[in-house]
């Protein structure tokens, strides 16, 4: 029998998950908070403002009504902001206790919870009840909406506290174009995951003032470094950074023209101010949030983060990003293996 999924969550990488998913065979319900996107959804079969020049299949079913979308469902997919994943899991949290349901939970969301530093596993853990749900995951990896939805080859990790859930959530949305690999590392996935949105932000930068592929390829690598530095402080496999969770997803976000970080990034580099970019992006540009979270928990755990301190103080404390990149350039010299 179909598996039932409800995907909260109508952005770009929502949709075309719950696109796959209903291709894949699945009974999917599109959760949207927004009637006039599930009345498009539903009669025009579009999603113009995040996905263009698609059309969905009819079977896709899309609601509003978040009960209707959870009601007896095998698997919830979180793929809301980072920063209204608590507020949806508490309103989900109560219809599951209500109808004493149990479910599979899965996220697909790239960030990290300000003020709580917690990666959105905690937080599902914090709001769902164990009585309520058998197992949570994580879906990431190098995944642009705009080539999924197009079957570009794509592949991803599902990482999770249950290895048998792994298991049927590698079958769930595994095809010939979207390949999943299974990880018990849910700490390195979800922190590559979020922190790469912040070098995304530093490449468009670099590339909106006119750097070159050098500079780009440093960022990157020296980006990743202090990534997979933050995520051990938490117990996470090294291993995992140098997979598609981690140099895999930095390699996408920070070079694709699709990645609204990276778009968001290289209009700072043109001399925009942040509140032109959000205002114009139109979109939650996720690496913003993140930058401020990665910045204060680095200093909170005595992590050496460099770019990340760097790209924070440009975006809240309104450095010059010239002479940021000159400061990170003439720091003291040291060894590249800690």
């Amino acid at each position: 029998m179909a598996k039932k999924v409800a995907v909260l969550g109508a952005g770009s990488w929502g949709s075309v998950l719950a696109s796959l998913l209903d291709e894949n065979g699945s009974d999917v319900k599109l959760w949207s908070y927004n009637p006039t996107q599930v009345k498009e959804l539903n009669e025009q079969h579009t999603n113009k403002r995040y996905i263009k020049d698609f059309t969905f299949a009819e079977s896709l079913v899309a609601t509003n009504d978040l009960s209707e979308a959870i009601d007896g469902v095998d698997y919830i997919l979180f793929v809301v902001p980072t920063q209204v994943t608590r507020s949806v899991a508490k309103q989900v949290a109560k219809i599951l206790a209500d109808r004493n349901q149990t479910v599979n939970l899965i996220h697909a969301s790239k960030g990290i919870e300000e003020k709580t530093y917690l990666r959105l596993s905690q937080v599902l853990a914090e709001e769902i009840a164990p009585s309520n749900r058998h197992s949570i995951s994580v879906l990431s990896g190098p995944s642009q909406a705009e080539d999924v939805v197009t079957h570009d080859i794509t592949l991803v990790t599902v990482a999770s506290d249950n290895p048998k859930a792994a298991k049927e959530i590698q079958g769930l949305f595994m095809n010939n174009y979207f390949r999943v690999y299974t990880s018990d590392d849910v700490i390195g996935v979800e922190t590559g995951a979020a922190l790469k949105n912040i070098i995304a932000l530093g490449a468009g930068a670099l590339y909106g003032l006119g750097y070159k592929d050098n500079a780009k390829a440093a960022l990157m690598t020296r980006g990743l470094a202090e990534i997979s530095r933050l995520g051990m402080s938490f117990g996470a496999n090294p291993l995992t950074f140098i997979g598609l969770s981690g140099v895999g997803d930095i390699i996408v976000t920070a070079t694709s023209t699709n990645s609204r970080n990276w778009r968001a990034g290289n209009e700072l580099g043109k001399g925009h101010s942040l509140d032109e970019v959000i205002k114009n992006m139109g979109m939650v540009i996720e690496g913003i949030a993140t930058t401020r979270a990665a910045y204060e928990l680095s200093k909170k755990r005595g992590v050496d983060m460099p770019i990340t301190s760097a790209i924070y103080h440009v975006l809240y404390d309104g450095a010059d990003i010239k002479e940021t990149i000159n400061q990170l350039m003439t720091r003291e010299g040291r060894s590249e293996i800690e």
